[in-house]
């Protein structure tokens, strides 16, 4: 998949109220900084994904997100930590914003 700028229209406003947001094509996908500190990504399948660890990664689990795994050479895997927006925050930026800001918190 290739990141188009109507994807990156709907990642800004999308989360638009987590503070000054840039972006980076990077890897097939599409970083996602506010204010200079990375807190999402697109990945190369078009995946919305919130850095998360700990408790936040707990609750992202929680409500049905599931977990970037990198497919490396061979059979290794290694489990990164992104975590998929909840789908009942794709369409609710208020949602989004919410669990985009503590990603966001505990990545700054």
């Amino acid at each position: 998949m290739s990141i188009s700028n109507a994807d990156i229209a709907f990642v800004t406003d999308l989360f638009a109220g987590v503070g000054t947001l840039t972006t980076r094509k990077m890897f097939g996908g599409l970083a996602i900084y506010a204010d200079g500190v990375i807190f999402a990504l697109i990945d190369s399948t078009g995946a919305l994904m919130l850095k998360a660890k700990g408790a936040l990664a707990e609750e992202l689990a929680a409500e049905g997100s599931q977990q970037f795994i990198h497919e490396g050479k061979g059979a290794t895997r290694a489990a990164m930590p992104y975590w998929t927006l909840p789908c009942a925050a794709m369409d609710e930026p208020e949602l989004a914003c919410d669990w985009a800001q503590r990603s966001f918190l505990q990545n700054s």
